[in-house]
């Protein structure tokens, strides 16, 4: 073999192979992301995600697939159904966010524990919208869906007051805009936070 064509089988040509190889699987690693999509309920986290699911993108509905009832410090179970209890599996979130057969997850949904989770994503988006428009969506709800009660509804409007179940520091989303118009702007936004 010649100087310009090197053994592909030597042992230093292996360790840049090898080298080369993590630098291409860190790089592809580094554009997976996973963003939080929260809310009140009402604001419309669950037609976002089946948005996002129609166009292609991994979206998964934490009411329905990470949710349980549980003390939000300790995870452990709890009997019965309450807000102050909605809580995520930290464990089945932090596997979700470590997955990487995706470009990009989105989770949608409430928890009373997202504190123990958030950081691991890189962006948070929170859903908003003005009472009256929350009004009218719960309106639209039969009794025996959260929020179709009078006490629910009531606990609804508080917290949309106060704001002290939602993310802080999330990258607010006018949601009274149409779905299209909603999922519109968070992917616009969350390909602005790769850049």
């Amino acid at each position: 073999m010649s100087r310009q064509d090197p053994d592909p089988h030597s042992h230093d040509n292996r360790q840049r192979q090898h080298l080369v190889s993590r630098i291409v699987c860190y790089h592809l690693a580094m554009g997976i992301r996973n963003y939080l999509i929260e809310g009140v309920s009402g604001t419309g986290k669950t037609s976002v995600c089946k948005e996002l699911q129609r166009r292609g993108y991994y979206a998964i509905n934490g009411d329905r697939d990470l949710a349980y009832q549980g003390d939000p410090e300790t995870g452990k179970p709890m009997d019965g159904l309450t807000h102050e209890h909605h809580i995520w599996h930290v464990y089945k979130v932090k596997a979700l966010v470590a997955n990487q057969d995706d470009a990009i997850t989105f989770f949608c949904g409430g928890s009373r524990n997202f504190s123990k989770f958030i950081d691991l994503f890189d962006g948070v988006f929170v859903l908003e919208v003005d009472l009256e428009t929350l009004n009218r969506r719960l309106d639209e709800r039969p009794e025996n869906e959260w929020g179709g009660r009078r006490t629910e509804r009531e606990l609804i409007a508080r917290l949309h007051q106060t704001k002290q179940d939602t993310p802080k520091n999330g990258i607010i989303i006018d949601a009274t805009a149409p779905i299209a118009r909603v999922v519109d702007e968070i992917l616009r936004q969350s390909e602005a936070k790769e850049r």
